[in-house]
């Protein structure tokens, strides 16, 4: 079944195009660069994966529950719709909001794969065209994995979010080669990140959290890379530059809070956008979600020298200004750990299982003697 298929709703048109702006430019200066982008573009070289291998395929899903996330999160819960529908009906649902959650991955992480492809192309140092290198292939694998859970084991898929296309378009559209890094590795992936950390953490599913963790693990390289090379950029910068980048991430981060709420899933159950959407604002685990994104942004932001008084006060606005204080090493650890822990455990079990077949093959030949 072809992909155009399984949409819930078909896109406008089957491709998008971006006008490309800004140049591309090519070092001639091949000494050997910044040790610490030299040692994170030889762990991307060390740590590229096979979805197809080191993902277990052959682990069903429940097509009624997916992701196995508490019934808490859906924004129906608790509601008179939520109550009149039959167990049926909320199977659909949970089933809706997988999809919906899981496109909106999918197409991010194809955005992301053109940006690390853009930053390659515009980024004036070679140590960092290095390391984009080793990202653009992160975010193809990413690409494909989500996708080939959509449609092995959901079966559907939601067209891009508009406000999120509309985000990566501006990211796109800016000539400056820096932007590329603040709209897709601070602001999208951040915010990416600090979803797929929520749903890794709730999820009794094995399958959707081995995928999520091992994309994880993936974008703490990522997100490195990006305060890596924007510190050291943004200390160059005047203070109407520095501006003008704090007021793209304000409306960026404004966009992202308001829009990402999956009115679109309401809707497909009949339910009006404006009651959609009071829905969606008055939902507790939605407002607590919407928090929580910033986990991962507002201390990149940050550390990475974006932090006027404009910006903080936008943060106080959002009731975020707190993770500013966060450790994203810490964080970043955990993410590397919960990869590396699901590893050893899966190892483990397959390697009893081989001792066990192993003892049972023994067993049955010296009873055949």
């Amino acid at each position: 079944m072809s992909t155009h298929d399984l949409y819930i709703t078909a896109p406008e048109a089957p491709s998008w195009q971006v006008p490309a702006t800004g140049a591309a430019r090519f070092s001639w200066d091949y000494d050997d660069g910044r040790e610490r982008l030299l040692a994170l573009y030889q762990k991307g070289k060390d740590k590229q994966w096979d979805g197809n291998k080191r993902i277990d395929w052959s682990l069903e899903v429940d097509p009624a529950d997916p992701l196995g996330t508490p019934d808490e999160a859906l924004t129906l819960y608790g509601t008179p719709h939520w109550a009149k529908m039959t167990e049926r009906d909320r199977g659909e649902l949970r089933k809706h909001y997988a999809s919906w959650q899981f496109s909106q991955f999918l197409h991010g992480e194809q955005g992301a794969m053109v940006c690390a492809a853009r930053i390659v192309e515009s980024v004036p140092d070679l140590d960092a065209k290095f390391y984009s290198a080793t990202q653009t292939m992160d975010e193809a694998r990413h690409a494909e994995v989500y996708g080939r859970f959509l449609h092995e084991k959901v079966g559907m898929l939601y067209p891009i979010n508009d406000n999120l296309q509309g985000l990566l378009g501006d990211t796109l559209r800016d000539s400056r080669w820096d932007m590329p890094y603040l709209g897709m590795q601070v602001l999208i992936e951040g915010l990416a990140l600090a979803a797929f950390g929520l749903i890794r953490d709730m999820t009794a599913k094995p399958l959707p959290k081995q995928i999520l963790a091992y994309i994880m693990q993936d974008e703490a390289r990522h997100v490195a890379f990006g305060r890596m090379a924007l510190r050291d950029y943004y200390k160059q910068l005047s203070d109407a530059e520095l501006r003008e980048r704090e007021e793209f991430v304000i409306e960026g981060c404004y966009l992202m809070r308001d829009r990402l709420s999956g009115v679109e899933v309401l809707e497909n159950f009949g339910i009006g956008k404006q009651e959609a959407k009071d829905l969606s604002e008055h939902s507790e685990y939605l407002q607590l979600f919407r928090k929580l994104l910033f986990s991962r942004i507002v201390p990149c932001v940050k550390d990475i020298g974006l932090w006027g008084p404009r910006l903080q006060k936008a943060y106080v606005d959002m009731g975020v200004l707190e993770f500013g204080d966060s450790s994203l090493d810490a964080l970043m650890a955990q993410d590397e750990e919960v990869a590396e822990q699901l590893d050893r455990d899966r190892f483990a079990a397959e390697e009893q299982a081989r001792v066990a077949e192993v003892a049972d093959a023994i067993a049955a030949g010296g009873a055949g003697g």
